[in-house]
């Protein structure tokens, strides 16, 4: 059995919440899909919740969160201390959105609000190399997103593994233990719907309206956790 650990970088909202659950429900629910009897463990990094150990679990994945990570949080500097702890005993990690960022931000890349504003709705992404973990192979894949921050600066030992014209650093690989995306394969189509219409006041009304018309596709979101899991198993 695999134990997987999340840390979890924020809630959904109370009001969204009644419908959609929370993240670890999302997650674990996506997770369940590619391996049956995972184990999951959540820690709540956004409470100081930080594991004592990085064997503690056999894998593990960073959560999106509605905070940035340049944010003076104290919890933001400790799970940045983890995760170069991670990395120096070559553990698996996987980040998601703000995980995505803060990984990149904590092994020495920089992470910015971005000019182009808002993602939101469905990414249109170019697979630029393809890893043996990467199957079943595509060229191209489909994921939803919500951001306004994105990696600008590549720490030393990232390499791209798929891009998109409006995100350049849309999915990244650090070594044989870490890996990132940009987007959410946890989020459903209703979520992102219900997401885009709570935050109207702070993006632009013709991004919502281009990111609802994104919903008519569907995102890859099984093959994305295919691929988590077979680069964890590795």
């Amino acid at each position: 059995m695999m134990k997987v650990g999340l840390l979890l970088c924020d809630d959904v909202s109370p009001e969204l919440r009644k419908v959609h659950n929370n993240y670890p429900d999302m997650f674990l629910a996506l997770l369940k899909k590619q391996e049956p009897d995972i184990q999951m463990v959540t820690y709540r990094v956004l409470d100081d919740e930080i594991p004592e150990t990085t064997n503690e679990c056999d894998c593990w994945i960073i959560s999106g969160s509605r905070h940035s990570a340049y944010d003076p949080f104290p919890w933001i500097a400790l799970l940045e201390g983890f995760i170069r702890r991670l990395y120096e005993d070559r553990c698996k990690l996987a980040g998601i959105c703000f995980g995505h960022q803060i990984m990149a931000n904590s092994l020495g890349g920089q992470v910015v609000l971005a000019d182009k504003g808002w993602g939101v709705g469905m990414s249109y992404n170019h697979v630029t190399r393809k890893t043996r973990w990467m199957e079943p192979a595509v060229v191209d894949f489909k994921l939803l997103v919500s951001h306004r921050d994105q990696v600008t600066g590549l720490p030393s030992s990232a390499e791209v593994l798929a891009r998109s014209d409006f995100c350049p650093n849309f999915m990244l690989q650090y070594g044989d233990s870490f890996i990132s995306v940009q987007g959410h394969p946890e989020f459903s189509k209703s979520y992102s719907a219900d997401l885009m219409n709570s935050r109207r006041e702070a993006i632009p009304g013709d991004r919502v309206l281009k990111g609802m018309d994104s919903l008519k596709d569907d995102p890859d979101s099984d093959l994305i956790a295919q691929w988590i899991m077979r680069f964890f198993k590795q």
